[in-house]
C-alpha cells in the first residue's frame, strides 16, 4: 500500500517519486471491473490509464474510470461506527461498543421472533469479497432471509435460464457473427470485455451484424445494420412475430434441436399461433423489417443476445427473457463459438439447478427466487401485519432506500424494524435510517475481486491488491465480519490456533489442517470464510488478508473442474491444485484463466436432465399463446407519457458515486424527450418540467433530443443522492428516479419492478 510518507525509495536504495510510479486496479463503476493504472499523491488518485497487461479489458476503458478518485476521497466517507440516538442524531461510538450492540441487536430479534432477520446487498460492481465474508455473518446468527439487486434486475432471467439450462448462459459477441442487443445500450452499460471496441469492429465488418431492439436511438443503435425502434413495452410482441417467421418460413434448426433440445416441438407449434401482422402492428416495426430480421438471424452462423434492464425492468419481462432464448435455441445458437454457453463461476450468482422448486414468501407468497426475496415485497412485507414478517434488517454495500422502488415506504420499513445495520463507505440515504452504520473500507483499501467473470471457453478472475490503508477506523468488511461471528463465541482458540500453526507451514499443510478441523466441528464449517479470514490471512501479503476466502472458492472450483484448471496452467493435483490456482490470483493482479474448456464441453455444463435444453416451459408458453389478448396499453388520458426511470448514460454510475462533481456532462441529469413532445408542453432544452407518476413527483431539467420516441421520456440513474460539497448541510442534485416508482408495478412471476415503463404526466415549471 502506498499511501506511506516514506514510500520514495527502493529497496536498493534508488531515489523514486512516488507519484509517477503506476499502481495496478480496476474500475469500480460498471459489472466488468476494467483493468486500470493509476498514480497516488498521497491518498488522492490523480491520473488514470487502461492497463495494457489486464487479462480481460487489454488497456480498454471508458470515460467513467477516469473518475474513480470522486468515489475513493469524496466528503461524505465514514471513518467511525455510528449509533442513531433517540432523537434521530447519530453519536460515534467505538467498534467494541459498535460489535457488541450490534451481536445483542440481532440476537434480540431471533430469541423474540426467530429467523425474521433479511440480510440485503453483498457487495457492489466488484466489491464482491464483503458478501463472501457475509455468509459467515448469516450463518453465525441463523439469518436465512436474503436479497440483493439482482433480486430486482435479474431473477426474471435466472428463473427462465434455470428451467431452460440448469445454468447462466452468456453470448460471445466477440466471435458472434450476430450480435443482438434487446434493452441494452452497450456503449454506456458495457456488459462484456471491450465493448466499444467490440461493437466498432462488427458495424465495420460487412460479413457481420448488430441489431438493436430499443426505443430510443441510442449509441449504439447509431451502429446497427438494424434498429427495431420497438414502441415502449411490447418487445414481447415483437420477438413473438420473429418466432413465427421461423415457423412460417421453416428456419428452424430441425435437426439440431431433435438431437440437443426437449420440447421443441411444443415450442415451436406455439410460436406458429402467433398473428404476425397483428403483432407487427402492436410492436411498432413493420412486417417486412421483422421477416428481413428473421432471416438474417437464421442465417447466421453465430447468434449471441444480451438483454438488459431495458426489458427487465418493463412489461412481459420474464416472458420477454424467454422468447429471445426460445428463439436463439431454436436457431441452434449454443456451445459454438460466437453463440451462447455456460460457463464455471469462482461464486455462482444464482443457484439456477434450483428452478422450478422455489419456495413462497411466506408473507406474500411470491416465489423466492434462487433463495432471494422479491425487492418490490420487502417494505410492503416489513409494514404488514403479518407474523411472519421481517423484523430486522441488515444491508451492506447497498442503497436500497434510493435504488429500489417507492423509496418512501422503504424508509418506512426500517423505521418500523425493531433492528437494523448497514455497512458501507458513506453515510447513504439507508444508512440514515439505520441503528448502526458500520464503516467500510473502500475498495481502493483491500484486497476485492468481482464474481461477474462470464467468459468462454477461458474464464478469467483477477483479484486487485489495496492502493491505500482504510480511512480512519473504517474496516474491511472481513474484519467487521469476523468479529461479529467472534462476538457469538463461535471461533474457538481449539479450532483457530491449530490453523494458524498450520498456515505457517504452507498451503498443503493448512489444507489438511482445515480439512480435519471443518469436519470434526460443523458449526466452524458454516463459518469458514470468517475462519480462513484469521488462520490463512495473516500469512498472505501485506494488506491481502481479506483475500483469504478466495482459497476456498479456488479450491471448490479445482475440485469440481480439475482437468480445466489444469488446462488454463495451474499445476497439482486435488488440494495443491486449488492451492495453485489460488496462489496465482494472488501474485497476478492482471488476472488469470481459472478454467479453460473447449465448445465439446459446453453441454457438460447444464444441470437439466441428460444435459439437454428444456426448451418447452409451460407456463411461458401459455403466456405466449395468451399474448394476443394482452393488454399492451399502460398509460392513460392522467398519464400520457411513459417514464423510463434510471437511464444508463456516460456520467451515470452506481450510487456508490455520490458527488456529483464528477460529471462533466449532464450534470443534473436531464429529462430527455422528443421535439414533438417538448413543443407540446411549451419547453425547450434547460427548463423546468414536473414529472408526476402514480408513485410521486419530481422536478427536472429538460433535455430536447430526437433520439426519444415522441410518448417516450427518461431520467438517469445515480441521481438525487445527497452530498455536502463543503461539509456542510447536504445538497440534492437531480432527480431520485424511485421517488417516481411503486412497488406493485412489476412483473408478476418474479416481481421485478417495472421501472422502464412508469406512466407519467409532464408539466412545464414557470421559474
Amino acid at each position: 500500500m502506498t499511501d506511506l510518507a516514506d514510500a520514495d525509495t527502493r529497496p536498493d536504495g534508488e531515489q523514486v517519486d512516488p507519484t509517477m510510479e503506476w499502481h495496478k486496479t480496476a474500475c469500480v463503476l460498471c459489472s466488468n471491473n476494467c483493468g486500470v493504472e493509476v498514480r497516488l499523491d498521497g491518498r488522492t488518485i490523480t491520473r488514470v490509464r487502461g492497463n495494457k497487461a489486464h487479462i480481460a479489458s487489454k488497456g480498454y476503458t471508458c470515460e467513467k474510470a477516469l473518475r474513480i478518485d470522486h468515489y475513493q476521497n469524496a466528503r461524505s466517507r465514514l471513518t467511525s461506527p455510528m449509533k442513531r440516538m433517540p432523537d434521530g442524531s447519530y453519536l460515534e461510538v467505538d467498534w467494541d461498543t459498535a460489535i457488541a450492540e450490534v451481536s445483542a441487536g440481532l440476537v434480540g430479534v431471533r430469541e423474540r421472533h426467530g429467523d425474521k432477520t433479511l440480510y440485503y446487498g453483498g457487495g457492489g460492481q466488484g466489491n464482491h469479497l464483503g458478501g463472501f465474508y457475509a455468509s459467515a455473518t448469516r450463518a453465525a446468527f441463523g439469518i436465512t432471509r436474503r436479497s440483493n439487486a439482482l433480486a430486482q434486475e435479474k431473477t426474471g432471467e435466472a428463473w427462465v435460464e434455470g428451467r431452460m439450462f440448469g445454468a447462466h448462459t452468456h453470448g460471445e459477441f466477440h466471435e458472434a457473427e450476430v450480435a443482438v442487443f434487446l434493452g441494452k445500450n452497450p456503449w454506456h452499460s458495457h456488459g462484456f470485455d471491450e465493448s466499444r471496441r467490440v461493437l466498432k469492429a462488427i458495424s465495420a465488418d460487412p460479413d457481420r451484424s448488430l441489431i438493436v431492439i430499443d426505443p430510443r436511438r441510442t449509441e449504439t443503435a447509431d451502429l446497427a445494420d438494424h434498429w427495431l425502434a420497438v414502441k415502449p413495452g411490447t418487445d414481447a410482441f415483437l420477438l413473438a412475430a420473429l418466432g413465427a417467421v421461423l415457423m412460417e418460413e421453416d428456419l428452424c434448426a430441425t435437426t439440431w434441436l431433435n438431437e440437443n433440445a426437449v420440447g421443441p416441438a411444443e415450442t415451436m407449434a406455439a410460436f406458429a399461433t402467433v398473428p404476425i401482422a397483428d403483432f407487427a402492428d402492436r410492436c411498432g416495426i413493420d412486417e417486412a423489417t421483422i421477416r428481413t430480421v428473421a432471416r438474417r438471424l437464421a442465417a447466421a452462423e453465430s447468434v449471441s443476445v444480451y438483454e438488459d434492464l431495458g426489458v427487465e425492468m418493463a412489461p412481459f419481462s420474464t416472458l420477454v427473457s424467454y422468447l429471445h432464448r426460445a428463439i436463439s435455441m431454436l436457431l441452434g445458437n449454443f456451445g459454438k463459438p460466437g453463440a451462447h454457453v455456460a460457463h464455471t463461476w469462482l461464486i455462482p450468482l444464482f443457484n439456477y439447478a434450483a428452478s422450478g422448486r422455489e419456495s413462497l414468501d411466506p408473507v406474500t407468497g411470491t416465489a423466492v427466487i434462487s433463495g432471494m426475496a422479491a425487492c418490490n415485497d420487502i417494505a410492503d412485507g416489513i409494514l404488514s401485519d403479518h407474523p411472519d414478517r421481517t423484523r430486522a434488517l441488515f444491508i451492506e454495500s447497498a442503497n436500497p432506500v434510493h435504488s429500489l422502488a417507492q423509496s418512501e415506504k422503504f424508509r418506512q420499513a426500517m423505521r418500523r424494524c425493531e433492528f437494523s445495520v448497514v455497512i458501507d463507505v458513506a453515510m447513504t440515504e439507508t444508512a440514515l435510517q439505520a441503528d448502526y452504520v458500520l464503516p467500510a473500507a473502500s475498495q481502493y483499501e483491500k484486497a476485492e475481486t468481482t464474481f461477474f467473470s462470464f467468459s468462454f471457453p477461458d474464464n478469467r478472475t483477477w483479484l486487485r491488491p489495496p492502493l491505500l490503508t482504510p480511512l480512519g477506523e473504517s474496516l474491511p468488511e472481513a474484519e467487521i465480519h469476523t468479529r461479529l461471528v467472534e462476538s457469538l463465541g463461535l471461533l474457538d482458540d481449539s479450532d483457530v490456533e491449530p490453523l494458524r500453526r498450520a498456515a505457517q507451514q504452507g498451503y498443503e499443510a493448512f489444507a489438511a489442517a482445515f480439512a480435519e478441523v471443518t469436519a470434526a466441528n460443523p458449526s466452524v464449517g458454516a463459518v469458514s470464510a470468517a475462519l480462513l479470514y484469521r488462520t490463512l490471512g495473516p500469512t498472505l501479503p501485506a494488506g491481502m488478508e481479506n483475500a483469504a476466502a478466495m482459497w476456498g472458492s479456488a479450491q471448490m472450483v479445482a475440485q469440481k473442474y480439475p482437468d480445466q484448471v489444469q488446462a488454463a496452467g495451474h499445476e497439482g493435483e486435488g488440494s495443491a491444485l486449488g492451492s495453485a490456482l489460488f496462489d496465482a490470483m494472488l501474485r497476478n493482479p492482471d488476472g488469470v484463466v481459472f478454467t479453460r474448456h473447449q465448445h465439446d464441453d459446453a453441454f457438460d455444463l447444464l444441470r437439466t436432465p441428460d444435459q439437454k435444453i428444456q426448451l418447452a416451459i409451460p407456463q411461458l408458453l401459455d403466456e405466449l399463446r395468451e399474448l394476443p389478448n394482452a393488454n399492451q396499453q399502460h398509460t392513460s388520458e392522467e398519464f400520457p407519457f411513459v417514464l423510463s426511470a434510471g437511464e444508463r448514460r456516460a456520467f451515470t454510475a452506481n450510487d456508490i458515486m455520490r458527488d456529483p462533481s464528477w460529471r462533466k456532462k449532464d450534470p443534473e441529469g436531464a429529462l430527455r424527450l422528443s421535439p414533438a413532445d417538448a413543443e407540446s408542453l411549451g419547453v425547450t432544452t434547460g427548463a423546468r418540467v414536473r414529472i408526476t407518476t402514480p408513485g410521486g413527483t419530481a422536478v427536472a431539467v429538460a433535455e430536447v433530443t430526437d433520439t426519444m420516441m415522441d410518448g417516450h421520456v427518461a431520467l438517469p440513474n445515480g441521481l438525487g443522492l445527497s452530498y455536502s460539497p463543503a461539509g456542510g448541510e447536504p445538497e440534492v442534485t437531480g432527480v431520485a428516479p424511485n421517488e417516481l416508482t411503486l412497488t406493485d408495478w412489476c412483473d408478476p412471476i418474479a416481481k421485478t419492478p417495472w421501472h422502464k415503463h412508469v406512466p407519467a404526466r409532464l408539466e412545464p415549471v414557470d421559474r
